[in-house]
């Protein structure tokens, strides 16, 4: 079945792999009421073109930046704010959230080059009191 995200027509072809390994697939695959192989197979081929492109920078993406952090550190949900600013071309939003009394969540989707995005994430690598960075890098644009 072709999904609103694919273009052109459906083609068929065949992969070998070991017996083990697809009956793994499967069993993880089928075990959440999945009935679709052929989408599976797309789902991942999605996903690794999507990472061969955050990896060689040369389309643009969309990634989710997952940043887990202490607020009570002096300064750092400016410095947080001010790299946001700086990198206001790429930042489609924000959201913010308290984990606990200390620690917040703020998750950034972005859209663009993955080397911008990589600038924006070096730029929160620097700032004190961040505990987590997290990237899940969605697809192309």
């Amino acid at each position: 079945m072709q999904t609103q995200n694919d273009s052109g027509k459906l083609v068929r072809f065949s992969i070998t792999v070991p017996e083990d390994l697809l009956n793994e697939f499967e069993s993880e695959y089928y075990s959440e009421n999945r009935e679709n192989r052929s989408e599976a197979i797309r789902n991942l081929m999605r996903s690794y073109v999507a990472n061969e492109r955050w990896k060689t920078g040369n389309k643009k993406i969309f990634a989710t930046v997952s940043i887990v952090y202490d607020h009570h550190i002096p300064e750092l949900t400016g410095k947080l704010t001010a790299a946001q600013h700086d990198c206001g071309e790429i930042i489609i939003c924000s959201t913010h959230v308290h984990i606990n009394h200390s620690t917040c969540l703020e998750c950034v989707i972005t859209k663009g080059f993955s080397n911008e995005i990589q600038k924006f994430i070096a730029a929160l690598k620097d700032i004190r009191g961040i505990k987590s960075i997290n990237v899940n890098v969605s697809s192309e644009i």
